[in-house]
């Protein structure tokens, strides 16, 4: 998708970007990263991606959110009167590199703040830079358990928390009748700190509900034969898969190789991969193969709240497309942004310790995402937990739980490949 030149705006959407922005300047900060707020010079905020590598597609969506909500910011006026500038280094999905990158960014660029990577994978050794220099770590894609027990008071995470993300798909499956309900059940995992603990929860559910475990096994992260792994999946008949998977790529191998040995589980879900929008059902062969395909998260283009409208409005104004299309990376690396801008604005300033105090004081921020509101690991207790699922036509839809304002029916059994 190639960026255009903006366009103008309707009324209603001018007024709910206004909001938007000014929603997301409500807040504080503190460390080596503040700055003299007489100076108009632009306030640095660096950021290492996985541009390449395993994680590139969600880190280049990153990018994108990051990028939408700095654009966003400094058309309305900046932060504390002052435009943002976004460094962007390349961490290749490696977690040695992403260590290094932060370093960079502060002792040798001296950036005023820094946001988070993509993965808990790179989370990880990230926040603990951050830590050792005072910066506040705001990060949206680092949500595994891992991360939070850290405890460090300067990482915080606008997202939902992972560890009970497929709750709401494990207890409807549990409550189906007998005669829907699966009885096999397999859980392939890539070797990640953000899916398996997922993936575990539910099949601890599912095993309690009757659903019988016919395969259960993590692959290595490096250089995993996705395929044989699928193949192994297929020759079981389980009747429901439940895929741990991180990225698109993982996820995608899955769904060719299962199309080729002509196996379809009555009900998938993956924990990564089909959330992200137009890339995903590109990388699977198009929307009609992701119909029935169901992933949980905190966000999608459709979901009723002014503030992801607008971000919506904005983000298609800039990149054409559609809202179903649109990575949910893209509201989690946005949502960073937004409860940055929170605390430096009711701190006055860039003081990274104030920040950090400012957000474990109990406030509540809104966000693209919905309301934020932090516990002392930087969970956001909060959160709204969804399924969605890919439906006829392309539509990417809420539809758990069930009672919860937005979602539509569940298509069960899923079509065939």
């Amino acid at each position: 998708m190639k960026p255009h030149r903006t366009r103008f705006l309707s009324l209603t959407a001018v007024t709910a970007t206004a909001a938007m922005v000014l929603a997301a300047c409500s807040s504080s900060s503190s460390g080596t990263g503040s700055s003299s707020n007489g100076s108009k010079s632009p306030i640095l905020i660096g950021t290492s991606l996985s541009l390449t590598g395993d994680f590139s597609a969600d880190g280049k969506a990153f990018q994108r959110g990051y990028q939408l909500w700095a654009s966003d910011l400094n058309s309305h006026g900046g932060l504390l009167g002052r435009q943002v500038k976004m460094v962007f280094l390349n961490d290749s999905s490696d977690p040695t590199t992403v260590a290094t990158n932060y370093t960079k960014l502060i002792a040798q660029q001296h950036v005023s703040l820094v946001f988070g990577p993509f993965s808990t994978l790179l989370t990880v050794p990230a926040a603990k830079v951050a830590a050792r220099y005072g910066y506040a770590f705001p990060e949206g894609a680092g949500g595994g358990p891992s991360a939070y027990q850290l405890n460090l008071p300067n990482l915080v995470n606008p997202s939902p928390p992972i560890a009970d993300q497929l709750v709401p798909f494990a207890q409807w499956v549990a409550s189906l009748p007998a005669s829907q309900r699966p009885k096999t059940a397999a859980y392939p995992q890539v070797n990640d700190p953000f899916a398996d603990p997922m993936t575990q929860a539910a099949e601890a559910i599912l095993s309690k509900a009757g659903v019988k475990t016919v395969y259960s096994k993590i692959y290595p992260a490096e250089n995993p034969d996705f395929k044989a792994g699928a193949d192994a999946v297929a020759a079981t008949g389980a009747q429901m898969v439940v895929l741990g998977a991180v990225d698109i790529p993982t996820s995608a191998a899955f769904i060719q190789a299962f199309e080729q040995q002509h196996y379809n589980p009555k009900i998938f879900a993956a924990t990564s991969g089909p959330d992200q929008g137009s890339a995903f059902t590109s990388a699977i062969g198009g929307t009609g193969k992701a119909t029935g395909i169901m992933v949980p998260g905190g966000w999608y283009g459709g979901i009723k709240n002014p503030l992801s409208q607008a971000m919506v409005t904005s983000y298609l104004a800039k990149y054409h497309g559609t809202a179903s299309g649109i990575n949910a990376d893209v509201a989690e690396a946005y949502s960073v942004g937004q409860i940055t801008a929170a605390a430096a604005t009711a701190t006055k300033g860039t003081d990274n310790k104030k920040i950090i105090a400012y957000w474990h004081s109990g406030v509540t921020i809104p966000t693209v995402q919905g309301p934020v509101k932090f516990n002392s690991s930087g969970q956001n207790t909060v959160a709204q937990k969804f399924i969605f699922q890919w439906q006829k036509g392309g539509n990417f839809a809420q539809v758990l739980p069930s009672s919860a304002s937005g979602s539509v029916s569940v298509i069960n059994p899923k079509p065939n490949w």
